[in-house]
């Protein structure tokens, strides 16, 4: 199935999207078609894992894992319950320091991430539960993005010094700019703890562009939404990775956003890289069958994908 195609379809079954967000989403294809968005990077390497091994008091949560994310591509890593999916995510954002290997961002290896520079390294994520500030705005929810990329200091911000006003003024501009982009003006004024679930994670994915990231982190964006709400979330992420030019790396159990969103998966099992290739060559590994599977995934017609 084409990615196109998937914006409204998860293997081979239309979903109920709603025609305003259908008529949205198409007017930004249609202008990042043209050329009017923001170019696809050059080939190269985005992210590079070597090698990395992770463990917790003598239980092995990673080994010997290598992961390549080329730039532009949307890299979905998937696996059973306590596979190492999120301590991978959580080695590449430095909140782990592995026991051996390293991590490379843009070329630049680390053996641990610095966490507090992760911002200014061009990455984002956002995490399987919601971090959303409810008792803020949808807007003020957003403009939190920005907090890690300026450069005016706490006093400056205080004083309110010309920097700092600066800062906040493009900070509430580049946020407005995504709540448009990600069809949430109707919501902006709205405290994001009142709105549903879906559209919480939607204003999450939108506080995590914000930051204007090269590499995007996307930990179970998809979690407890509905069919409907899945599919609008992975057409927008399709979307912001062809108007900003961005780098995915995507962990969800939902196989078939997985099938339909990726350019290339990568499966764990047991902590260690078990598969590696593209939606089609994964679907039809044995190892990943024996493994996470179970069985071909079948669209519609019954037929394997």
């Amino acid at each position: 199935m084409s990615g196109s195609n998937f914006l409204f379809a998860s293997l081979g079954a239309e979903v109920a999207v709603p025609p305003d967000i259908r008529e949205h989403i198409a007017l930004h294809r249609e202008r990042v078609e043209h050329g009017r968005g923001a170019p696809l990077p050059a080939q190269g390497l985005a992210l590079q894992l070597r090698g990395i091994d992770l463990s917790f008091g003598g239980v092995v949560a990673l080994q010997d894992v290598d992961l390549a994310v080329r730039r532009g591509e949307i890299r979905a890593i998937i696996g059973p319950n306590g596979a190492g999916k999120s301590s991978l995510i959580n080695v590449i954002s430095g909140i782990y320091r592995p026991d051996r290997g390293h991590v490379a961002i843009d070329g630049t290896a680390y053996r641990t991430v610095p966490t507090q520079k992760l911002a200014r390294l061009g990455v984002a994520r956002t995490f399987q539960n919601l971090a959303l500030f409810k008792g803020l705005s949808v807007l003020d929810n957003v403009a939190t993005g920005r907090a890690y990329v300026g450069r005016a200091n706490f006093l400056s911000q205080i004083a309110g010094l010309p920097r700092a006003r600066r800062e906040q003024a493009d900070a509430r501009e580049r946020a407005q700019r995504i709540i448009d982009f990600l069809h949430l003006t109707a919501y902006v004024d709205r405290l994001a703890g009142t709105l549903p679930y879906g559209l919480q994670k939607r204003v999450e994915l939108a506080r995590a562009l914000a930051a204007e990231p090269r590499i995007l982190l996307l930990d179970e964006p998809m979690a407890g939404m509905t069919a409907t709400e899945k599919n609008e979330l992975a057409a927008y992420v399709r979307l912001a990775r062809d108007e900003y030019a961005i780098t995915v790396v995507l962990i969800e159990h939902d196989i078939g956003v997985v099938m339909g969103l990726s350019d290339r998966i990568a499966v764990l099992d047991y902590g260690r890289k078990i598969a590696d290739g593209t939606p089609s060559g994964i679907a039809s590994d044995q190892r990943v069958i024996d493994a996470y599977l179970g069985v071909v995934p079948e669209n519609e017609d019954g037929e394997g994908i």
